[in-house]
């Protein structure tokens, strides 16, 4: 498994390396743990995952996820993304600036905020109301790490 992943190392680019500072966080809080065999092929299949759903979705085989197509990957993720909010994140991830639409790359750093920015807020949201009340430190304290990274 660990020589197919490094083989396909360049051909997964940036995506890779979210995926995988991603799991860092996860296994930890921080980058002091370094996965091992296990928590690759865990990386591996999320990578799969994420490629199958990025193809699924883009429906013309543009090569990109246009907003149509991002509500729609976010939706079959289990995310229902409000049209203001679908906006900004196709304003911020198309990074040809023309806010059309998302390369795989930007696809699956878009929906690692998404899904992260989701769990952190479901935390707070006890009563599943889909709102929450926190204070402002910790509202900084849930969004930073997805905003600095």
């Amino acid at each position: 498994m660990l020589h197919q992943f490094a083989n396909n190392a360049k051909r997964i680019g940036k995506a890779f390396f979210l995926c995988f500072s991603f799991l860092l966080l996860r296994l930890s809080g921080s980058f002091d743990r370094f996965p091992g065999p296990t928590e690759f092929a865990t990386l591996w299949k999320a990578l799969r995952d994420w490629r199958g759903t990025f193809e699924r979705f883009d429906r013309d085989r543009s090569g990109r996820i246009e907003t149509g197509e991002l509500r729609d990957a976010l939706l079959s993720l289990g995310y229902a993304v409000p049209p203001s909010v679908l906006q900004i994140l196709v304003s911020k991830y198309d990074k040809t600036g023309q806010a059309r639409g998302l390369d795989y790359d930007n696809f699956v750093e878009c929906g690692l905020v998404v899904k992260g920015l989701t769990e952190k807020f479901k935390e707070k949201d006890v009563k599943l109301t889909g709102s929450a009340t926190l204070s402002y430190e910790a509202f900084m304290l849930m969004v930073l790490p997805f905003i600095v990274a």
